[in-house]
């Protein structure tokens, strides 16, 4: 009988056999060897596609997933991407590495930092500059009073778009050794904005605005929505109030041109101030709707086209325009070719005007067919410079105060900065106010206050505790809202230029000495 072990057709099924079933020793040193080839051949790729993506842009800030845009707080001079706002941002990051570890609190400034709009931009950097200038006087020209004060910038990205993030961030600061006390800036009256005010001083952090207008982002009797906000420019109301009282508008012969587009509390607010003042208008407002980012062009420049056809079958000579700037420079240059080019026209509108004087899209030539364009500033280089034929009136703000601040930021100012749109002065009393209720509430014998005492110390700046602000008093009635606040009434010269004409009062005129807000409500 033949051996069955040496028939090699009989042997290659049980070789194959036991190639295919392995012990558990054998499993493990192939798994170990293929793992040796992988790490050693391919590591590399498998490293890439498991270690998260570095999406961080500097401490404190890095770019939202699906973003390029840099967010977050810094203040190390770090500046978000945004090339002109390097050499402000390294200016803050210097004087803050200056500081003692126990001697300073911080002030945030929160902004839509990347913003693509070029108006906004500028308007941004005027704002840092601004608030720069008194950060640096608060330090080194107060006696050495305490605490001092370290700036950080607070990017909410475009269009206010992650506010959220920014906002959290902050939050957490108030409690950490960053010692956050004030959040200033606060430039746009947007419903983001709306929202993280909310938060903020929900959260128990005193909030300064600067260029908020919006009547609804603000405390009132019956309505205190916001403990421990302040602002330092009037409402809307209150320009309206003053522009009514300086141009004495015949409202038989005023039109109203308002956006219909919701949600925007500047324009909502503006136009519902306007419609209150031309209750006597014979006609109904003119409409249009801006695109859902204002900033962007949109169609609305054909409607204005339509618009200023029908404002010529009207007896009017003056137009009140409830809207953001983007759509006012549409409007003005289709003004300047309406049909009935041999009648004269005023324009009236809020401090959006003033992104005017740098809007290269600005048709300067409808400046010169008949038709003046005037607005409310928040404030202006020339209301408090004494010139032939205009006094500086006795009360609610001082050619010295508005002195100091030229001074101090003119500091190290290789050119004079650019301060027509009045950006730089408020962002400068906005820090004044906020440097003033830090100090106020820190006790007596202490470095630095408690949040929530910053937070209530806006009943009392008034009267001989008012802020002396380069735009004007600052003096706040128990809601935080400046009282009878100088509100600058700046033309549009012919060749783009802002014109200074006067200084215009909510009251009809200037605020009596102390400046003490009467009863309300």
């Amino acid at each position: 009988m033949p051996d069955r072990v040496t028939d090699p057709s009989a042997a290659r099924p049980l070789d194959r056999l036991r190639r295919r079933v392995r012990t558990p020793r054998q499993k493990l040193v192939a798994s170990l060897v293929t793992a040796a080839v992988v790490l050693g051949l391919g590591g590399y790729g498998v490293v890439r596609l498991t270690t998260p993506e570095d999406r961080s842009c500097a401490a404190g800030v890095e770019r939202p997933a699906g973003s390029t845009e840099c967010v977050g707080v810094n203040g190390d001079g770090h500046d978000f991407g945004i090339g002109e706002l390097g050499p402000i941002a390294r200016a803050i990051g210097a004087e803050n590495a200056s500081l003692k570890p126990d001697d300073h609190v911080t002030v945030a400034l929160l902004l839509p930092l990347t913003s693509t709009d070029g108006g906004m931009r500028i308007k941004m950097l005027n704002e840092l500059r601004g608030a720069h200038a008194y950060q640096y006087r608060a330090n080194h020209r107060s006696n050495e009073e305490l605490p001092k004060i370290r700036l950080v910038l607070a990017n909410t990205g475009k269009g206010n778009a992650h506010w959220r993030a920014t906002v959290d961030r902050l939050i957490a600061m108030k409690d950490s050794a960053d010692r956050l006390r004030a959040v200033s800036g606060v430039a746009t009256s947007s419903t983001e904005v709306r929202e993280a005010v909310t938060a903020l001083t929900g959260a128990g952090i005193a909030v300064v605005g600067t260029t908020i207008t919006a009547d609804d982002i603000a405390n009132s009797p019956g309505n205190e929505r916001y403990p421990g906000l302040a602002r330092v420019s009037p409402t809307n109301g209150d320009e309206a109030k003053a522009l009514a009282h300086f141009g004495k508008v015949d409202a038989s012969k005023a039109l109203l041109v308002q956006d219909t587009r919701s949600g925007d509390h500047y324009t909502d607010t503006l136009k519902a101030a306007f419609a209150a003042a031309l209750k006597g208008a014979p006609h109904d407002p003119e409409l249009f709707t801006s695109p859902p980012d204002p900033n962007e062009e949109g169609t609305t420049a054909n409607t204005f086209r339509q618009i200023t056809h029908l404002i010529c079958d009207t007896r009017a000579d003056t137009v009140f325009f409830a809207g953001r700037h983007t759509q006012l420079r549409q409007f003005i240059n289709a003004l300047g070719a309406r049909g009935c080019a041999h009648r004269s026209f005023t324009v009236l509108t809020g401090d959006e005007g003033s992104y005017l004087g740098a809007d290269a899209k600005l048709d300067r030539k409808a400046l010169r067919s008949k038709l003046t364009v005037r607005y409310a500033a928040l404030a202006h280089p020339d209301a408090w410079v004494p010139a032939e034929g205009r006094k500086v009136p006795a009360t609610g703000g001082s050619t010295t105060a508005y002195e100091t601040f030229l001074k101090d930021i003119t500091r190290d100012a290789k050119e004079p900065p650019a301060l027509a749109d009045g950006q730089a002065i408020v962002a400068y009393d906005a820090m004044a106010t906020a440097v003033h209720a830090i100090r106020q509430a820190t006790p007596q014998g202490a470095r630095y206050p408690a949040a929530a005492d910053v937070a209530t110390q806006w009943p009392q700046v008034k009267g001989s505790l008012r802020v002396e602000g380069a735009s004007g008093w600052i003096c706040l009635d128990n809601y935080g809202n400046p009282y009878n606040k100088a509100v600058p009434i700046v033309e549009l010269a012919p060749n783009g230029s802002q014109r200074f004409v006067q200084i215009a009062w909510p009251e009809g005129r200037p605020p009596a000495s102390p400046c003490l807000p009467p009863k309300r409500g």
